[in-house]
This record gives structure tokens, C-alpha cells and sequence, in this order.
């Protein structure tokens, strides 16, 4: 029996999870929002216990706790290198962990932990190969090769949002330009639907009722219009369907999973996007005349993190 611990900017999220993924027991708290690495890491620790005292176990029984966070971690170490949000730096994690229960402790990146959890219990438990990418804020990978993690020799690899697909194109928050997340994450989905809406001036989209309605434009907007036929819609969610072929294709190009994962905010809309994605990947690819990538939808929504961090250790 295993913990895994799903660290966010706004609550942390953890859960006693057997061998097979199943998840017994869970419970959230929020961030502390010192972000004092010492609190975060206590808290951490410390609904970890609680979840051991409300099954009704013995602590000897549960082997280890996995923590899926984000940015850049040195398992080895159980060091948390670098944690921008978070404002962590060089934080040693286990260490500090094990102040409030002496237990091995493994780290990993929050977007690997949730690709992890896919590939336990989840979407892709049948394959020994898959890719996950997450469409939320930002645009998240992970790699899985024979039900493990790959990260590169540092650790650090997996950033997918950060391929380059437009060169020279619009600016991403890393620094670069035309990174496939300034295009294929839900961000750049509202991006896209607000510059198309600015061309409309005469304000006949429905996008503008809806805004007018909901007092905002969000993920969801473009392709609840474009369901009802407005053709303004119909335009952005092409557009944005357009880049994120192009990066799932070159993906499938370099690694050949078995599944490709699609998991995030923009998952949600289940056929109306994985459909004509199908249509669009599949004529772009290398590849001919063997078995191809599937392409599934996401299934553990956020229980993806936890099971993904309690496997770390296996």
C-alpha cells in the first residue's frame, strides 16, 4: 500500500492508493500560501498521516509516499530543484518530509505523476508505452516507456509544451518563441477566441452573447459555439485544432506509443475534439501501413496525480 500526494499551487491532494491504482481513501487541504517550503512540506506530511489514521491502518503498512509537484525534481536526492510557482529552489523535500514520518519518500513531476497514474489504472493500463499532454493553463507532458517515467538522464525532460512548432512565432512564458503551448494549451484557446472575437465588430458572433451572459471567455467558449453553428467559433476551434495536430503528430512521429493521452480542461470535450483530431493527425504522420498510435481521452481527471505519485516508487 502506497501514498501519493498531489502538490498544487492552491490545495494539495492526496490519497492511499493500493498496487493495482486503486485509490481506498483521499482527502485535499489547501497550500499554505506562504510558500514556505517548510509548511508546504509539513502539510504534506502531515495529510499523509491523517489519511493513515482515518483507514484505520498501522503506518508499517503503507511502504512509501510518492509527491508529484511541479517543475524539476532529483529523485535520487529527494531534492526539489526548481518550483516556480511554488518558489522553490534547491528544497529538499524528503528530508523535510521525513522530520514528520521517517518513510521513503520519491519525487516526480506533477505532469509525469498524472501520465503515470494513465498508465496504471487509467487510459493506458493495458499499454507498456504512452505519451499523456494535459491542455490547461499550460500545455503538459509525460512520458511513459515500460510503465516508467522517462525524464531524460537529468530528470528534467518531458517538457513537450516547449517544442518549438511556429518558428519565430508568438512568445511563450519560457522565453521562447512559438513553443507548442502558445498554441495548443486551453490558454491560447481563449487567446485565439478573443483575437477572432476583436474582428468582429459588429458583434454578431454568438461568442459575444455568450460573453455578454457568462461575463468572460474561457476554454469552453469556442467550441460551445461553434456546436450551434456560429461560424466564427467554427474558425478558432480549426485554427486551434490545426496546432495541436501538428504537435501530436510530430510527437507520435518521434516516440510511437502505443497511446497518446489527452488530459486538461480541454479533454472535456471528449469526440467533438478527439474526432477530428483523429482525421487531422493521421494524415500527417510518417508512418504507413502499421499500427497506429490511438489517441484517448484522459479517465482519472484529477485522481491521475495521485495514483501517478503513489506508483513512483514501484
Amino acid at each position: 500500500m502506497y501514498i501519493g500526494v498531489d502538490l498544487g499551487g492552491t490545495n494539495i491532494a492526496a490519497g492511499l492508493v493500493k498496487a493495482d491504482g486503486e485509490i481506498l481513501l483521499k482527502k485535499s487541504t489547501p497550500t499554505p500560501p506562504s510558500h514556505d517550503a517548510e509548511g508546504i512540506i509539513s502539510a504534506m506530511a502531515e495529510i499523509s498521516l491523517s489519511l493513515v489514521k482515518e483507514a484505520g491502518i498501522d503506518k508499517n503498512e503503507v511502504e512509501w509516499v510518492g509527491i508529484g509537484t511541479p517543475g524539476t525534481v532529483d529523485n535520487e536526492n529527494g531534492v526539489i530543484i526548481y518550483a516556480n510557482n511554488l518558489d522553490f529552489r534547491n528544497t529538499p523535500a524528503a528530508a523535510i518530509f521525513q522530520k514528520t514520518w521517517d518513510i521513503p519518500v520519491f519525487l516526480g513531476n506533477d505532469a509525469n505523476c498524472a501520465a503515470l497514474g494513465e498508465a496504471y489504472a487509467g487510459a493506458a493500463k493495458d499499454c507498456q508505452t504512452a505519451i499523456m499532454i494535459t491542455l490547461g493553463t499550460g500545455l503538459g507532458g509525460g512520458i511513459i516507456i515500460d510503465k516508467k517515467i522517462y525524464a531524460g538522464f537529468n530528470d528534467a525532460g518531458g517538457e513537450l509544451g516547449h517544442m518549438t512548432i511556429v518558428a519565430d512565432g508568438i512568445p511563450c512564458t519560457c522565453g521562447r518563441k512559438g513553443c507548442w503551448e502558445s498554441y495548443s494549451s486551453a490558454t491560447a484557446l481563449i487567446r485565439m477566441t478573443k483575437e477572432a472575437m476583436e474582428t468582429d465588430t459588429k458583434k454578431e458572433s454568438l461568442l459575444w452573447k455568450m460573453h455578454e451572459a457568462e461575463g468572460k471567455v474561457s476554454g469552453k467558449s469556442a467550441y460551445a459555439a461553434a456546436a450551434q453553428g456560429d461560424a466564427l467559433a467554427k474558425s478558432v476551434v480549426d485554427m486551434y485544432e490545426h496546432y495541436l495536430a501538428t504537435g501530436i503528430a510530430s510527437i507520435i512521429n518521434v516516440f510511437q506509443p502505443e497511446m497518446l493521452i489527452i488530459g486538461g480542461g480541454v479533454s472535456k470535450e471528449g469526440d467533438r475534439l478527439l474526432k477530428p483530431l483523429n482525421e487531422r493527425v493521421f494524415k500527417e504522420v510518417y508512418t504507413r501501413g502499421v499500427p497506429q498510435t490511438e489517441l484517448k481521452i484522459a479517465v482519472l481527471g484529477n485522481d491521475a496525480g495521485i495514483v501517478g505519485a503513489a506508483m513512483l516508487g514501484r
